[in-house]
């Protein structure tokens, strides 16, 4: 009886002209959106990345003609929006705007990570980069980030960095191996205390975001000294990349990427993707990301698949051999 009624079945199904699939990759609907799009933001609202993440968003839903909805879900380094987002239906209705820590760094720094950062997201385009900032109370004489590697030097210990994030860190570790100078880095929990010693002088240099930074170098109480993108920032006019002052191909970025779960139809993809660069390409985008502390980004899934690989080969030896740990 059970061969029977498998066999009518498959018999209605040529009929009406629907083949059968196994399970995989959903079919693409005729029309998506065709109801509102979720995108899981694993940060608070208000932080960079879910500022950044409703503007684009609000651009994606004008183009596709329909609500895109934030959905904050912070917590664990950002493993739990993550985990949310990667257990959702493949079918484009939900995304999540994806980081360098959510989707490189975090494998490493904990022991177990509930989601596979490659394995359990389908790319969808690199959304905005921005490098960190190495920066120096306006009352120090270290003019460049090569003064500043000379400097310890010739005296071990006179420079003492602090670190308010664990991307921080990874510049100074990051420093550590390519120069071979002893720097010491000084963990902190947030930029706030770490700029309020570096301001009363109990450290000298600080390693940080440009968004955090900006008041400060504005107020002219602290001065950069380099940047750690391989390239010039509009984000910090004037500051020459470390990659410049002896340190070839030195190059530490962070940045946001828009992913949805794995299995997400081809086609759905390629729709959101045109939409993300269609947004990205704006001028008016190019200049509200850039006050946000970013830099525009945009290009193809294969491409964003390919900049996160190489962001692991990179990332995953220097993290384990430095023994770095998410607290």
């Amino acid at each position: 009886m059970r061969q029977f009624v498998a066999s009518c079945a498959a018999a209605l199904c040529v009929l009406a002209g629907t083949p059968i699939h196994a399970q995989g990759p959903q079919a693409a609907p005729p029309a998506y959106p065709g109801k509102p799009v979720k995108v899981v933001v694993a940060y608070a609202a208000g932080q960079g990345t879910d500022i950044a993440t409703r503007y684009i968003a609000d651009l994606m839903a004008k183009d596709l003609g329909q609500a895109f909805v934030i959905d904050n879900r912070p917590g664990a380094g950002g493993n739990l929006g993550t985990e949310i987002a990667a257990l959702a239906p493949p079918d484009g209705y939900t995304l999540t705007m994806g980081t360098n820590a959510t989707h490189v760094l975090n494998q490493f720094l904990y022991a177990k990570v509930p989601f596979d950062a490659e394995k359990d997201f389908e790319p969808i385009g690199l959304v905005g980069t921005f490098p960190m900032v190495v920066a120096v109370n306006s009352g120090v004489p270290f003019a460049s980030a090569a003064g500043l590697l000379e400097a310890v030097k010739r005296k071990p210990g006179s420079a003492d960095i602090a670190m308010p994030s664990t991307t921080a860190r990874l510049v100074v570790e990051l420093l550590k191996e390519r120069t071979g100078v002893a720097l010491f880095g000084v963990p902190y929990k947030g930029s706030g205390n770490a700029m309020t010693d570096v301001l009363g002088g109990q450290l000298p240099v600080i390693v940080d975001t440009p968004t955090a930074l900006r008041p400060h170098l504005a107020a002219g109480k602290v001065k950069a000294i380099g940047v750690t993108s391989a390239q010039p920032s509009g984000l910090v006019p004037g500051a020459r990349p470390v990659a410049e002052q002896g340190i070839e191909g030195f190059e530490v970025i962070a940045w946001n990427a828009l992913y949805a779960p794995k299995g997400t139809p081809p086609a759905v993809v390629a729709a959101l993707n045109a939409a993300l660069n269609k947004a990205l390409a704006r001028p008016e985008t190019r200049q509200k990301l850039l006050e946000l502390g970013f830099e525009p980004a945009g290009g193809t899934p294969a491409q964003l698949a390919e900049f996160a690989r190489a962001e692991r080969r990179k990332w995953g030896p220097l993290i384990q051999a430095a023994g770095i740990r998410a607290d």
